[in-house]
C-alpha cells in the first residue's frame, strides 16, 4: 500500500514528537489514529483529522481497536520518557516501555500489520561509549532503567520480526526539542530554560554544565520518521541493520546552550549550579551517517530551532 493511503496508528500521538508526526501523517494524505491515554499528551496538540482514542497502551481494548481498523503501519511513540522517572520507580517504566510495547507488538502480530517505527534513544542505550559521535553498531550499555526498556524493545522487535515476520524500524534519538514540547526529561531543559528566560529567573544547572548533548529540531525528526516509514529493509540480519541514529552529529554543552537561549531571550537573570543528578550521562552525540546515506539529513540550525522554540513558548504561555 501506498503511503498516501495507509491507514496509520501513531501511539502518543497526543504528545510533543507524536503530534508533529501525526501532522506529517495526515499531510501525506494517509489516514490517522492516536492512542493517547493523555496523562502527559494533550487533546489541543492531536491535529484536526487525526482520529483521538484516549487509552493506554496497555489496554486489552487496544486488540480490538486493531481488529476493528486493521493498521497497516504503527508508529509507536508512547513512552515513560523521563530518566529519572525510570530510576525512581523501575517497575512503572517497564509497565509502559517493555509491556506496553509487547502488547502493540502482539496487536500488530495478530492483523498482519506491515511495518512498525519504534521510538528507541540514542541518547541512552549506549551509556558513555568510547567513541563519538557514536554509531549504530557501538556497544550497548544504558545507564538507567528507561535505556534498558528501550534496549529491550528492539529485542522484543527483532523477535517479532525474526520468528512473526512483522518489519520493523528503530529510530534511536537524540535530544528532541521544539514547539509543545514540556520540560521533562533531558532535552526538555531547552523548555524549562525558556520559561524561566520569559520570567527572568535564573537558569538551574546540574554539574558544571559542560556536559554535552545532540540537540535536533523536531522536524528533523519528522522527516526521519517520514523516511522510516517508506524505506526498503530487505532481508536484515540483527537488529543494528534496521535501526537508525536520528540526531545532527554535533553536541553541545548546556553552558553553551543557555548562553544560546540568553541571546535569543535578549536577557541575562544568572545561573544557579547544582549537583549532577543521578542516572545522567556525560555525553552522547549521534553519528547520523547510517540515515544520512538512505536519503535523510537535518536541515535545521541548533539556533534557528531555538528561536522557533522560545517564540511558540512565549506565545503559547498560560494556554493548555
Amino acid at each position: 500500500m501506498g503511503s498516501s493511503n495507509r491507514r496509520v496508528l501513531v501511539t502518543g500521538g497526543a504528545g510533543f514528537i507524536g503530534s508533529h508526526v501525526a501532522e506529517a501523517y495526515l499531510a501525506r494524505g494517509s489516514e490517522v489514529w492516536i492512542v493517547d491515554d493523555l496523562s502527559s499528551g494533550k487533546r489541543s496538540n492531536v491535529p484536526a483529522g487525526a482520529e483521538l482514542v484516549e487509552m493506554g497502551i496497555g489496554d486489552a481494548a487496544l486488540a480490538e481497536l486493531f481488529r476493528d481498523v486493521r493498521f497497516d503501519l504503527v508508529n509507536h511513540h508512547a513512552a515513560q520518557i523521563d530518566v529519572r522517572a525510570s530510576v525512581a520507580d523501575p517497575q512503572a517504566d517497564a509497565r509502559t516501555n517493555v509491556l506496553g510495547l509487547v502488547n502493540v507488538a502482539e496487536c500488530c502480530r495478530a492483523v498482519g500489520t506491515s511495518r512498525m517505527i519504534f521510538v528507541s534513544s540514542g541518547g541512552v542505550v549506549y551509556g558513555e561509549p568510547e567513541h563519538r559521535p557514536t554509531g549504530e553498531r557501538e556497544p550497548k550499555d544504558p545507564r538507567s532503567p528507561y535505556g534498558v526498556t528501550k534496549m529491550a524493545g528492539e529485542l522484543y522487535l527483532n523477535y517479532y520480526r525474526k520468528v512473526h515476520g512483522l518489519e520493523y524500524v528503530s529510530l534511536r534519538y537524540s535530544n528532541v526539542y521544539g514547539p509543545r514540547q514540556d520540560p521533562h526529561g533531558e532535552a526538555g531543559v531547552i523548555a524549562i530554560f525558556s520559561q524561566r528566560l520569559l520570567d527572568e529567573e535564573p537558569l538551574i544547572i546540574f554539574g558544571d554544565g559542560e556536559q554535552t548533548r545532540d540537540y535536533v529540531y523536531v522536524k528533523d525528526v519528522v522527516s526521519a520518521n517520514m523516511r522510516a516509514s517508506d524505506l526498503s529493509l530487505g532481508d536484515n540480519s540483527d537488529m543494528d541493520e534496521v535501526a537508525f541514529n536520528v540526531g545532527t552529529g554535533v553536541g553541545t554543552t548546556v553552558n553553551r546552550l543557555a548562553d544560546n537561549l540568553e541571546e535569543i531571550a535578549g536577557v541575562r537573570p544568572g545561573r544557579e549550579y547544582r549537583s549532577e543528578r543521578v542516572g545522567e550521562l556525560r555525553h552522547s552525540t549521534l553519528d547520523n551517517s547510517t540515515l544520512t546515506a538512505r536519503g535523510w539529513a537535518p536541515k535545521f540550525a541548533l539556533t534557528d530551532g531555538l528561536r522557533a522554540t522560545f517564540e511558540h513558548i512565549a506565545a503559547t504561555r498560560g494556554t493548555t
